[in-house]
C-alpha cells in the first residue's frame, strides 16, 4: 500500500510583504555592512531588526502626535492674542496708545496726568436712538484717575468721530463670568449682540431714567441685568428701540469669544476626552451587567438537550481494563445521556515536583465525573529544570499509575520545525492518576526525540505550541478520519482503552500550565457553560495569584491580574470576542453540533485553524512574535478570526490560583513577551470585519483602541505628569481632564467592591497606582527595544543554564525533511495492522 508523501521543504515566498518592504525603506540609512559591524548577522536577524526599528519609530511618531494634540495643537489653532481681558480695563471699549492728544477746538488737552485713566465720558454719544426717550443735555466732565483734582469741562464735548483719527490698540473684552457675578467694575452689566452694556451709569441718574414712562422696557432691563439680553428685547420693536438707545449710550466694551481656531481646538480636546471617558465608563456598567447577570446564567447546571454524538470507531481488538460497576454504570450513563468528556490538558517543560503535583491533584480533585475527564500530560522534551534533582519526565511518570496492559515505544510524529527537526519521536504511556479518592484516566506523552538527538541536549524539545499541536492533530485526524501518524493511533487505542470510549467523543479540552491551581468546582462551572450555550467556542476563568505577599513585584501584580478579567475580559465577553484566553487556564470546544443527525463542526481542530497554527516558517518579526512568544494569544486570535460569529467568554466564577514572578527581572522578561505578542495579535485581530457590533459599538473599534492604548502608554504617563506638574506649580487645571482621570481611577474601585467586596483589593489598588510608571511606562519602553528578541528569558530555567532560548525551531539541522521516515495510515489501516491483519506497526 502507498501513501501521498508529505511536504518536507517549508513554504517560500516569491516576493516580500509590503511591510518587509516599508521596514526596509523605512532603515535604508543604515546597510547590511554596518549591521555586521555592529554583530547584527544574518539575513532574518537582520530583518528583525529592521522590522523592529520601524515599529519602533512608528510608536515613537504616535506618542509625539499624541503629545502635540495634548499640548501643542491648542498653541497652534489659539494663540494668544492682542485682546485685553477685564483684568486690566473695565469699562473703554477701545485702548489707545498714549500720546500728548490735543483737540484745541474744543480746549481740551491729555497731559501724562490722564495716563490709564478712562475718558470714554468726553466724547458725547449719538444720541439719534435715543430721541424718543431723552432730550437732557450731555455733561463731558471727566476726572483724572491719577489725581481727582485734576478735572476737564470742555465748553463742547468732542464728537466720538474724533477718536477714528488715532490707532487703535485693543478692543476690550468681558468674560461671561464679569457679566453674570459683576466680578469686574461697573456691575449690573448686560449683553445684547455681542456687546455689553453698562446698566449701571443708567441707574446711577446720570444721564437719566428715560424708561420710567415705559413699564414694559423698564422692567426688561430689570429683568436682564447679568445675562444675555438679546432674545428678550427682539420681541417687539419697542423693546429694539430700547435696547438700541441703550447700546448707543453705555456700551462699554463686548463679549469675549473663541475664535475659530479656539474653537476646534476646544472641540478635539473635547470630543477625545469625551470619547475616551465613554469607553470608560461603557466598559465598566458592561462589564457589572456581565459579572452579576449573564455569566451566573451561564453556569448553571442543565441537561444538554442537544444531538447525540456517535463515534465511527469500533475497535478491532479490545484490551482488558479493570473497571468497576459504578465505571460501567458511569460509562453507560454516558453514551445515553450524551455526557460532556474533557482532556485536562498540561504541558510541562522544567516545573518542579510541587508545582506539577499542586496543578495535577487539583485537576484530579474538581467535582467533575472522573469517568468524563481525561488528564493528559505532554512533557516537551527530556528536561531537568533548575534546582530539580530529576527530568521533568521522571517527575510526571512518578506520579503516574501506570496500566500494565500498555506497551511502550518511542512513535514518530510531525514536530513544528523546519529541516530534519519536524520528524520528532515520543513516548504515550497510559494509567490512572489517583488522588483524594478519585482515580481518573491519565496519559503522559514524552517527547524523546530521534536516536540521533537523544544523544544531545534537550532531546524532543520543539516548545509548547508543538504539545498544543500534538493533541490537536491528532484530534482533527481522528474526527475526520484523516491519516495518523504513529503516535496518533497509539494514543487513539490506549485513550479508548482507559476511558471507554473513543479520542472522537471528546468535546472539551481544558488547558492548564504545570505551576497552576485549579479551584475544585472551576471544571464544572466551564463545562456548564459550554452545555448551555453551543455558540461558546473559547472560555476561560479568573486567574488569581498564589503568593501576593512575596515581594513587591507580586504585589503589584494582583490588582493588574484582577482589572484585566473583570474589566477588560468581563466588557469583551459581552461582545462575546475575548481577545485573550491565557494559556494558563482555558478550556476550548473541539467540535459541535449541527443538525439533528448527530453531525458536527470541528472548531478547535478546524483544519484551517490547525494548518495555520502549524506554520513552521516564522521568518519576519511579525510571525516570531505570533508563534513563539504568544502562542496562546494567537490560538485565541484563529479562532476569532475563523469563527467570528461564535463567542469567547470569560467566566469568573471557575478560578485558578498561579505563582507569578517574584523579582522584577523575571517580571520584565514575563512581561517583554506578552506585550510584544499582544501588540501583534491586536494588530491581526483588527484586520477581521466580521466581529461583533458596527463602528463606534463594534469589537473591532475596541480593538483599535485597545492597539492604540498599547503603544501610547509611554506618552500617557508623561502626559500625565505634565498634567500634575502644571496644575500643582502653575495652578493650570482642566476639569475636562481630571473627572476622566477620576473615572479612569475610580470606577475600578467601584468595581472592586461591587465584585469581590473585599476592601484588601482597594490597597492593592493603591500598590499599583504607586507602579504606574513601572506599568506603563518602563515595561513598555523595555518591550519596544526588545522586538526582535524571542527568547524566553528568566521565565524558564533548565539544568546547565539554559534560559529558554531554544523555543525558535524555525532553523532545521543537518539535511531536509525525509517525510519517508513517517507513516501515516488512516485508523482502519492502524487497526488491521493490530489486529495482525497486515504487515507489523513501524514506529
Amino acid at each position: 500500500m502507498t501513501h501521498r508523501p508529505l511536504q518536507g521543504s517549508p513554504r517560500q515566498q516569491d516576493s516580500r510583504s509590503w511591510w518587509t518592504v516599508t521596514s526596509a525603506a523605512m532603515t535604508c540609512l543604515i546597510p547590511s555592512c554596518a549591521l555586521n559591524m555592529m554583530g547584527i548577522k544574518g539575513k532574518a536577524i537582520q530583518q528583525a531588526w529592521r522590522e523592529k526599528v520601524a515599529l519602533c519609530m512608528i510608536i515613537l511618531t504616535l506618542c509625539v502626535f499624541t503629545g502635540f494634540l495634548t499640548f501643542g495643537i491648542r498653541t497652534i489653532l489659539c494663540p494668544p492674542d492682542n485682546t485685553n481681558s477685564m483684568s486690566r480695563f473695565n469699562q473703554s471699549v477701545t485702548t489707545y496708545p498714549r500720546p500728548l492728544m490735543y483737540f484745541p477746538a474744543h480746549s481740551v488737552f491729555l497731559s501724562d496726568d490722564w495716563r490709564g485713566s478712562d475718558i470714554t465720558s468726553l466724547f458725547a454719544p449719538r444720541i439719534d436712538a435715543c430721541i424718543y426717550y431723552t432730550s437732557m443735555p450731555y455733561n463731558c466732565t471727566i476726572t483724572s484717575l491719577r489725581d481727582p483734582r485734576v478735572t476737564i469741562s470742555p465748553t463742547s464735548c468732542p464728537p466720538a468721530t474724533l477718536l477714528n483719527q488715532l490707532p487703535a490698540k485693543y478692543r476690550l473684552y468681558f468674560e461671561w463670568n464679569d457679566i453674570k457675578y459683576g466680578d469686574a467694575d461697573p456691575h449690573q452689566l448686560l449683553v445684547f449682540n455681542g456687546v455689553v452694556i453698562n446698566a449701571t451709569e443708567y441707574y446711577s441718574n446720570q444721564r437719566g431714567r428715560f424708561f420710567e414712562n415705559s413699564p414694559l422696557a423698564k422692567s426688561k432691563l430689570e429683568s436682564s441685568t447679568g445675562r444675555d439680553a438679546t432674545k428678550s428685547f427682539y420681541r417687539t420693536q419697542g423693546l429694539l428701540q430700547a435696547v438700541t438707545c441703550l447700546q448707543q449710550q453705555f456700551i462699554v466694551g463686548y463679549v469675549d469669544k473663541d475664535t475659530i481656531g479656539c474653537f476646534t481646538s476646544s472641540i478635539l480636546v473635547i470630543a477625545s476626552i469625551g470619547i475616551i471617558g465613554l469607553v470608560i465608563t461603557i466598559r465598566f456598567i458592561m462589564a457589572f451587567i456581565f459579572h452579576w447577570f449573564t455569566s451566573h446564567a451561564l453556569t448553571q447546571p442543565r441537561r444538554r438537550k442537544g444531538p447525540l454524538f456517535t463515534s465511527r470507531f469500533t475497535s478491532a481488538k479490545a484490551y482488558p481494563v479493570q473497571r468497576n460497576d459504578s465505571m460501567e454504570e458511569s460509562i453507560n450513563k454516558a453514551v445515553e445521556d450524551n455526557d460532556f468528556y474533557v482532556f485536562l490538558f498540561v504541558t510541562c517543560y522544567s516545573e518542579s515536583y510541587d508545582g506539577i503535583r499542586g496543578t495535577l491533584d487539583s485537576l484530579a480533585g474538581t467535582d467533575y465525573d472522573d469517568t468524563k475527564k481525561l488528564l493528559m500530560v505532554v512533557c516537551d522534551g527530556i528536561i531537568q529544570g533548575e534546582g530539580n534533582d530529576k527530568s521533568t519526565p521522571d517527575i510526571v511518570l512518578s506520579m503516574l499509575e501506570r496500566d500494565p496492559n500498555m506497551s511502550v515505544d518511542h512513535m514518530s510524529y510531525i514536530a513544528i520545525a523546519d529541516g530534519d527537526r519536524q520528524h520528532n519521536m515520543a513516548q504515550a504511556h497510559g494509567g490512572y492518576y489517583v488522588y483524594n479518592g478519585h482515580r481518573v484516566p491519565m496519559m503522559v506523552v514524552i517527547k524523546t526525540g530521534t536516536p540521533k538527538e537523544r544523544l544531545g541536549r534537550k532531546p524532543g524539545n520543539r516548545g509548547k505550541r508543538d504539545s498544543q499541536l500534538l493533541l490537536m492533530n491528532f484530534l482533527s485526524r481522528a474526527l475526520l478520519d484523516d491519516r495518523m501518524t504513529p503516535l496518533d493511533y497509539d494514543m487513539f487505542w490506549k485513550i479508548q482503552q482507559l476511558v471507554g470510549v473513543s479520542p472522537d467523543r471528546f468535546e472539551g479540552i481544558l488547558m492548564v500550565d504545570a505551576d497552576t491551581v485549579v479551584n475544585h468546582d472551576s471544571l464544572s462551572k466551564l463545562v456548564n457553560a459550554m452545555q448551555n450555550d453551543v455558540d461558546i467556542v473559547g472560555l476561560c476563568g479568573e486567574t488569581r495569584i498564589a503568593n501576593k505577599r512575596q515581594s513587591w513585584v507580586t504585589m503589584i501584580q494582583v490588582f493588574e491580574y484582577y482589572i484585566s478579567h473583570h474589566l477588560g475580559k468581563g466588557f469583551e465577553s459581552v461582545f462575546g470576542g475575548v481577545t485573550c484566553l491565557p494559556g494558563c487556564f482555558c478550556m476550548y470546544r473541539i467540535k459541535a453540533p449541527k443538525g439533528e443527525f448527530g453531525h458536527f463542526v470541528p472548531l478547535l481542530v478546524n483544519p484551517d485553524i490547525v494548518d495555520e497554527y502549524s506554520e513552521n516558517v516564522t521568518d519576519t518579526l511579525h510571525k516570531k512574535n505570533l508563534l513563539l512568544l504568544g502562542e496562546d494569544r494567537f490560538l485565541t486570535t484563529l479562532i476569532l478570526r475563523n469563527f467570528p460569529k461564535r463567542k469567547m467568554v470569560f467566566l469568573p466564577q471557575a478560578i485558578c490560583h498561579t505563582t507569578v514572578p517574584d523579582t522584577f527581572r523575571v517580571l520584565l522578561s514575563q512581561r517583554r513577551r506578552w506585550i510584544n505578542s499582544t501588540i501583534h495579535n491586536l494588530m491581526e485581530l483588527i484586520l477581521v470585519k466580521d466581529l461583533c457590533g458596527i463602528f463606534c459599538f463594534s469589537m473591532q473599534f475596541v480593538i483599535a483602541l485597545e492597539l492604540l492604548a498599547s503603544v501610547l502608554l509611554p506618552a500617557a504617563v508623561l502626559i500625565l505628569l505634565t498634567l500634575i506638574i502644571l496644575a500643582i506649580a502653575f495652578g493650570q487645571t482642566d476639569p475636562l481632564t481630571l473627572g476622566m482621570l477620576a473615572a479612569m481611577f475610580g470606577l475600578p474601585g467601584v468595581l472592586i467592591l461591587i465584585t469581590t467586596r473585599k476592601v484588601i483589593y482597594l490597597m492593592y489598588m493603591l500598590v499599583y497606582l504607586l507602579a504606574m510608571p513601572i506599568w506603563n511606562m518602563v515595561l513598555p519602553v523595555y518591550a519596544f527595544v526588545n522586538f526582535d528578541n524571542f527568547s524566553w528569558g528568566e521565565t524558564r530555567k533548565v539544568e546547565g543554564g539554559d534560559s529558554g532560548h531554544g523555543h525558535d525551531h524555525s532553523e532545521g539541522k543537518g539535511d531536509g525533511f525525509d517525510s519517508s521516515q513517517i507513516v501515516l495510515k488512516k485508523w482502519a489501516e492502524w487497526e488491521g495492522t493490530r489486529a495482525g491483519n497486515i504487515s507489523p506497526i513501524t514506529p
